[in-house]
Protein backbone atom coordinates (compact mmCIF):
# COMPACT_ATOMS: atom_id res chain seq x y z
CA UNK A 1 0.00 0.00 0.00
CA UNK A 2 1.22 3.89 -0.97
CA UNK A 3 2.29 5.14 2.18
CA UNK A 4 -0.12 8.00 3.79
CA UNK A 5 0.13 11.06 4.95
CA UNK A 6 -0.93 9.69 8.33
CA UNK A 7 2.25 7.40 7.90
CA UNK A 8 4.56 10.19 8.08
CA UNK A 9 2.87 11.59 10.90
CA UNK A 10 3.53 8.46 12.83
CA UNK A 11 7.30 8.41 11.53
CA UNK A 12 7.83 11.60 11.70
CA UNK A 13 6.27 11.39 15.92
CA UNK A 14 4.16 14.51 14.91
CA UNK A 15 0.34 15.27 13.95
CA UNK A 16 -0.95 15.01 10.38
CA UNK A 17 -1.91 18.93 10.52
CA UNK A 18 1.84 19.54 11.11
CA UNK A 19 2.76 17.60 7.90
CA UNK A 20 -0.08 19.63 6.05
CA UNK A 21 1.93 22.57 7.25
CA UNK A 22 5.13 21.28 6.00
CA UNK A 23 3.86 20.32 3.50
CA UNK A 24 2.01 23.50 2.22
CA UNK A 25 4.93 25.95 3.79
CA UNK A 26 1.85 27.15 6.14
CA UNK A 27 2.83 28.75 9.56
CA UNK A 28 5.69 28.85 11.82
CA UNK A 29 7.59 25.28 11.70
CA UNK A 30 10.73 24.43 13.90
CA UNK A 31 13.42 23.53 11.81
CA UNK A 32 13.93 20.16 14.03
CA UNK A 33 10.18 19.08 12.85
CA UNK A 34 10.31 20.38 9.27
CA UNK A 35 13.52 18.05 9.23
CA UNK A 36 11.73 15.28 10.86
CA UNK A 37 8.96 15.30 8.11
CA UNK A 38 11.33 15.52 5.25
CA UNK A 39 13.05 12.61 6.58
CA UNK A 40 9.96 10.49 6.94
CA UNK A 41 9.04 11.30 3.81
CA UNK A 42 12.37 10.75 2.40
CA UNK A 43 12.21 7.54 3.96
CA UNK A 44 8.85 6.06 3.20
CA UNK A 45 8.94 7.66 -0.35
CA UNK A 46 5.57 9.36 0.01
CA UNK A 47 4.19 11.43 -2.18
CA UNK A 48 1.75 14.06 -1.53
CA UNK A 49 -1.70 13.98 -2.81
CA UNK A 50 -2.00 16.91 -5.60
CA UNK A 51 -5.59 16.72 -5.24
CA UNK A 52 -6.02 17.30 -1.29
CA UNK A 53 -3.27 20.39 -1.49
CA UNK A 54 -5.12 22.12 -4.36
CA UNK A 55 -8.37 21.58 -2.75
CA UNK A 56 -6.54 23.22 0.89
CA UNK A 57 -5.08 26.01 -1.11
CA UNK A 58 -8.24 26.32 -3.51
CA UNK A 59 -5.59 26.67 -6.68
CA UNK A 60 -4.54 23.23 -8.83
CA UNK A 61 -1.76 25.19 -10.11
CA UNK A 62 -2.76 24.28 -13.55
CA UNK A 63 -3.08 26.35 -16.87
CA UNK A 64 -4.83 25.87 -19.96
CA UNK A 65 -3.09 26.34 -23.28
CA UNK A 66 -4.94 26.70 -26.20
CA UNK A 67 -3.27 26.87 -29.40
CA UNK A 68 -4.47 26.44 -33.39
CA UNK A 69 -1.77 23.65 -34.96
CA UNK A 70 0.40 22.82 -32.13
CA UNK A 71 2.72 21.37 -35.20
CA UNK A 72 3.42 24.85 -36.56
CA UNK A 73 6.63 25.90 -35.71
CA UNK A 74 5.62 29.20 -33.61
CA UNK A 75 2.78 27.81 -31.65
CA UNK A 76 5.26 24.26 -31.15
CA UNK A 77 7.68 27.24 -29.61
CA UNK A 78 5.46 29.55 -28.07
CA UNK A 79 4.05 26.00 -26.27
CA UNK A 80 7.37 24.92 -25.22
CA UNK A 81 8.69 28.84 -23.95
CA UNK A 82 5.04 28.95 -21.62
CA UNK A 83 5.55 25.05 -20.33
CA UNK A 84 9.07 26.19 -19.37
CA UNK A 85 8.45 29.44 -17.70
CA UNK A 86 5.44 27.79 -16.10
CA UNK A 87 7.43 24.84 -14.98
CA UNK A 88 10.15 27.32 -13.21
CA UNK A 89 7.32 28.87 -11.02
CA UNK A 90 5.63 25.57 -10.32
CA UNK A 91 2.80 25.72 -12.29
CA UNK A 92 2.01 23.09 -15.46
CA UNK A 93 0.26 23.56 -18.57
CA UNK A 94 -2.72 21.13 -20.09
CA UNK A 95 -2.13 21.70 -23.95
CA UNK A 96 -5.26 21.82 -26.01
CA UNK A 97 -4.97 21.69 -29.78
CA UNK A 98 -8.00 22.88 -31.32
CA UNK A 99 -7.24 22.66 -35.09
CA UNK A 100 -9.30 25.68 -35.72
CA UNK A 101 -12.12 23.26 -35.20
CA UNK A 102 -14.91 25.30 -33.74
CA UNK A 103 -15.98 22.38 -31.70
CA UNK A 104 -12.98 21.12 -30.75
CA UNK A 105 -12.30 24.42 -28.70
CA UNK A 106 -15.52 24.46 -27.26
CA UNK A 107 -15.12 20.84 -25.34
CA UNK A 108 -11.33 21.62 -24.72
CA UNK A 109 -12.67 24.77 -22.51
CA UNK A 110 -15.77 22.68 -20.92
CA UNK A 111 -12.87 20.37 -20.12
CA UNK A 112 -10.65 22.77 -18.58
CA UNK A 113 -13.54 24.58 -16.50
CA UNK A 114 -14.21 21.49 -15.09
CA UNK A 115 -10.58 20.69 -14.45
CA UNK A 116 -10.42 23.50 -12.37
CA UNK A 117 -7.54 24.84 -14.00
CA UNK A 118 -6.23 28.50 -12.44
CA UNK A 119 -6.56 30.14 -15.55
CA UNK A 120 -5.91 29.73 -19.79
CA UNK A 121 -3.91 31.50 -22.23
CA UNK A 122 -5.61 31.30 -25.47
CA UNK A 123 -4.38 31.47 -28.48
CA UNK A 124 -7.61 30.70 -30.83
CA UNK A 125 -9.56 31.93 -33.63
CA UNK A 126 -12.83 32.03 -32.49
CA UNK A 127 -13.55 34.63 -29.72
CA UNK A 128 -16.99 33.74 -29.97
CA UNK A 129 -16.45 30.15 -28.31
CA UNK A 130 -15.78 31.68 -24.90
CA UNK A 131 -19.85 32.80 -25.09
CA UNK A 132 -20.54 28.72 -24.43
CA UNK A 133 -18.62 28.26 -21.12
CA UNK A 134 -19.20 29.76 -17.93
CA UNK A 135 -16.20 32.77 -17.56
CA UNK A 136 -15.40 32.78 -14.00
CA UNK A 137 -11.28 32.42 -14.03
CA UNK A 138 -8.61 34.30 -15.57
CA UNK A 139 -7.85 34.31 -19.35
CA UNK A 140 -5.10 35.76 -21.19
CA UNK A 141 -4.95 35.83 -24.79
CA UNK A 142 -2.01 35.53 -27.30
CA UNK A 143 -2.42 37.27 -30.75
CA UNK A 144 -5.86 37.17 -30.61
CA UNK A 145 -8.45 39.96 -29.31
CA UNK A 146 -10.99 38.87 -27.92
CA UNK A 147 -12.85 40.98 -25.18
CA UNK A 148 -11.64 44.37 -23.66
CA UNK A 149 -12.28 42.42 -20.26
CA UNK A 150 -9.73 39.72 -21.09
CA UNK A 151 -5.55 40.79 -21.36
CA UNK A 152 -4.13 40.79 -24.67
CA UNK A 153 -0.41 39.79 -25.71
CA UNK A 154 0.93 39.96 -29.33
CA UNK A 155 3.77 41.15 -31.45
CA UNK A 156 3.83 43.97 -33.29
CA UNK A 157 2.72 42.45 -36.24
CA UNK A 158 1.80 45.76 -38.55
CA UNK A 159 4.94 47.07 -37.79
CA UNK A 160 7.12 43.86 -38.37
CA UNK A 161 5.74 43.31 -41.58
CA UNK A 162 6.18 47.34 -42.32
CA UNK A 163 10.06 46.79 -41.73
CA UNK A 164 9.78 43.70 -43.81
CA UNK A 165 8.25 45.85 -47.00
CA UNK A 166 10.67 48.74 -46.25
CA UNK A 167 13.94 46.20 -46.73
CA UNK A 168 12.84 45.24 -49.34
CA UNK A 169 11.94 48.24 -51.49
CA UNK A 170 15.42 49.68 -50.20
CA UNK A 171 17.19 46.62 -51.61
CA UNK A 172 15.80 47.62 -55.25
CA UNK A 173 12.45 45.35 -55.27
CA UNK A 174 9.64 47.10 -57.74
CA UNK A 175 7.41 44.04 -57.84
CA UNK A 176 7.10 42.61 -54.75
CA UNK A 177 4.20 40.35 -53.79
CA UNK A 178 3.01 39.21 -50.23
CA UNK A 179 2.18 35.39 -50.21
CA UNK A 180 0.13 34.41 -46.98
CA UNK A 181 -2.90 31.95 -45.31
CA UNK A 182 -6.32 33.97 -45.96
CA UNK A 183 -6.88 36.78 -43.75
CA UNK A 184 -9.97 35.00 -42.55
CA UNK A 185 -7.46 32.61 -40.43
CA UNK A 186 -6.45 35.49 -37.71
CA UNK A 187 -6.47 38.83 -36.42
CA UNK A 188 -2.34 38.98 -37.31
CA UNK A 189 -2.85 38.34 -40.68
CA UNK A 190 -5.18 40.76 -41.44
CA UNK A 191 -2.25 43.00 -39.68
CA UNK A 192 0.62 41.92 -41.84
CA UNK A 193 -1.45 42.55 -44.75
CA UNK A 194 -2.44 45.83 -44.07
CA UNK A 195 1.28 47.03 -43.23
CA UNK A 196 2.04 45.28 -46.84
CA UNK A 197 -0.53 47.05 -48.39
CA UNK A 198 0.28 50.57 -46.92
CA UNK A 199 3.61 50.37 -47.49
CA UNK A 200 3.31 49.51 -51.09
CA UNK A 201 0.75 52.64 -51.24
CA UNK A 202 3.10 55.16 -49.79
CA UNK A 203 5.91 54.10 -52.66
CA UNK A 204 3.51 53.85 -55.56
CA UNK A 205 3.43 50.73 -56.14
CA UNK A 206 0.99 48.20 -56.68
CA UNK A 207 -0.02 45.42 -54.45
CA UNK A 208 -0.32 41.65 -55.43
CA UNK A 209 -1.07 39.05 -52.78
CA UNK A 210 -1.51 35.52 -53.13
CA UNK A 211 -3.83 33.49 -50.52
CA UNK A 212 -4.16 29.97 -49.18
CA UNK A 213 -5.83 27.65 -46.92
CA UNK A 214 -3.70 24.56 -46.80
CA UNK A 215 -0.42 22.87 -47.67
CA UNK A 216 -1.79 21.30 -51.33
CA UNK A 217 -3.32 25.13 -51.72
CA UNK A 218 -0.10 27.02 -50.53
CA UNK A 219 1.99 24.92 -53.42
CA UNK A 220 -0.21 25.76 -56.08
CA UNK A 221 -0.23 29.22 -55.08
CA UNK A 222 3.48 29.71 -55.00
CA UNK A 223 3.47 27.74 -58.79
CA UNK A 224 0.99 30.07 -60.30
CA UNK A 225 2.91 33.10 -58.26
CA UNK A 226 5.43 32.67 -60.97
CA UNK A 227 3.91 31.69 -63.72
CA UNK A 228 1.74 35.27 -63.77
CA UNK A 229 4.36 37.35 -62.51
CA UNK A 230 7.76 37.13 -64.57
CA UNK A 231 8.85 39.95 -63.37
CA UNK A 232 8.45 39.54 -59.68
CA UNK A 233 11.55 40.17 -57.92
CA UNK A 234 10.50 40.60 -54.01
CA UNK A 235 8.29 38.45 -52.08
CA UNK A 236 7.21 38.90 -48.37
CA UNK A 237 5.86 35.13 -46.74
CA UNK A 238 3.15 35.77 -43.90
CA UNK A 239 5.67 32.65 -42.25
CA UNK A 240 9.23 31.02 -42.75
CA UNK A 241 7.42 27.71 -43.80
CA UNK A 242 5.70 29.39 -46.77
CA UNK A 243 9.34 31.19 -47.53
CA UNK A 244 11.00 28.19 -47.86
CA UNK A 245 8.35 26.83 -50.31
CA UNK A 246 9.03 29.87 -53.00
CA UNK A 247 12.53 28.97 -52.51
CA UNK A 248 12.69 26.27 -53.41
CA UNK A 249 10.22 26.81 -56.58
CA UNK A 250 12.39 29.69 -57.75
CA UNK A 251 15.43 27.41 -57.65
CA UNK A 252 13.67 25.41 -59.79
CA UNK A 253 12.81 27.69 -62.41
CA UNK A 254 16.37 28.84 -62.12
CA UNK A 255 15.65 32.01 -60.58
CA UNK A 256 19.00 33.15 -58.42
CA UNK A 257 18.42 34.30 -54.97
CA UNK A 258 18.92 37.31 -53.66
CA UNK A 259 20.54 38.33 -57.19
CA UNK A 260 17.17 38.43 -59.55
CA UNK A 261 14.53 37.38 -56.48
CA UNK A 262 14.58 38.40 -52.81
CA UNK A 263 12.49 36.81 -49.88
CA UNK A 264 11.67 37.38 -46.81
CA UNK A 265 9.56 34.96 -44.01
CA UNK A 266 7.93 35.61 -40.93
CA UNK A 267 8.53 34.10 -37.74
CA UNK A 268 12.04 33.67 -37.26
CA UNK A 269 11.70 30.50 -35.26
CA UNK A 270 14.87 28.11 -34.22
CA UNK A 271 13.27 25.65 -36.62
CA UNK A 272 12.75 27.35 -39.51
CA UNK A 273 16.40 28.69 -39.20
CA UNK A 274 17.83 24.87 -39.07
CA UNK A 275 15.73 24.48 -42.34
CA UNK A 276 16.05 27.37 -44.14
CA UNK A 277 19.67 28.67 -42.88
CA UNK A 278 20.35 32.43 -43.97
CA UNK A 279 16.58 33.23 -44.86
CA UNK A 280 15.86 36.51 -44.00
CA UNK A 281 12.84 36.66 -41.65
CA UNK A 282 10.77 38.88 -39.00
CA UNK A 283 11.41 37.41 -36.05
CA UNK A 284 8.73 37.20 -33.20
CA UNK A 285 9.93 37.60 -29.42
CA UNK A 286 8.52 34.57 -28.65
CA UNK A 287 9.64 33.49 -25.05
CA UNK A 288 8.82 37.23 -24.40
CA UNK A 289 5.65 36.50 -25.35
CA UNK A 290 5.52 33.76 -23.60
CA UNK A 291 6.79 35.09 -20.35
CA UNK A 292 4.47 38.22 -20.88
CA UNK A 293 1.63 35.97 -21.25
CA UNK A 294 1.92 33.91 -18.46
CA UNK A 295 2.71 36.82 -15.74
CA UNK A 296 -0.50 38.86 -17.10
CA UNK A 297 -2.18 35.53 -16.29
CA UNK A 298 -0.76 34.48 -12.84
CA UNK A 299 -1.39 38.57 -11.24
CA UNK A 300 -5.10 37.55 -12.13
CA UNK A 301 -4.58 34.71 -10.66
CA UNK A 302 -3.74 36.18 -7.50
CA UNK A 303 -5.81 38.44 -7.50
CA UNK A 304 -4.41 41.44 -8.79
CA UNK A 305 -7.45 42.32 -10.92
CA UNK A 306 -7.23 45.63 -13.51
CA UNK A 307 -9.98 47.21 -14.57
CA UNK A 308 -8.62 48.12 -17.89
CA UNK A 309 -6.82 44.73 -19.04
CA UNK A 310 -3.79 45.76 -20.56
CA UNK A 311 -2.89 45.10 -24.40
CA UNK A 312 1.05 43.99 -25.04
CA UNK A 313 2.17 44.78 -28.27
CA UNK A 314 6.08 43.08 -28.39
CA UNK A 315 8.43 44.84 -31.18
CA UNK A 316 9.91 42.55 -33.50
CA UNK A 317 13.01 42.75 -35.56
CA UNK A 318 14.53 41.94 -39.06
CA UNK A 319 16.76 39.00 -39.21
CA UNK A 320 18.49 39.82 -42.16
CA UNK A 321 20.10 36.48 -44.14
CA UNK A 322 21.41 35.92 -47.77
CA UNK A 323 17.81 35.80 -49.14
CA UNK A 324 18.07 39.41 -49.10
Amino acid sequence: MKPTIRDVAKVAGVSTTTVSRVLNNRGYISKKTRASVYTAINNLNYLPNDLARSLFQKRTNFIGLLVPNASDPFFGELTFEVQSFCASLDYKIILCNTLNHIDKESKYLETLFGSQVDGLIMSTHNPHVLNNCEQNLPIVTIDHYISKKIPLVSSDHYSGSLQAIELLISKGCQHIIYVSTYTEFGQSSTLKRNAYEDGMKRQGKRSIIYEYSGYEEKCKVIYKLFDENTEVDGIFCSDDITATAVITEAKKRGISIPNHLKVIGYNGTEISQILCPGLTTVQQPIDLIAKTAVKSLLEAIDGKVNTNPTKFYLPMKIMEGTTT
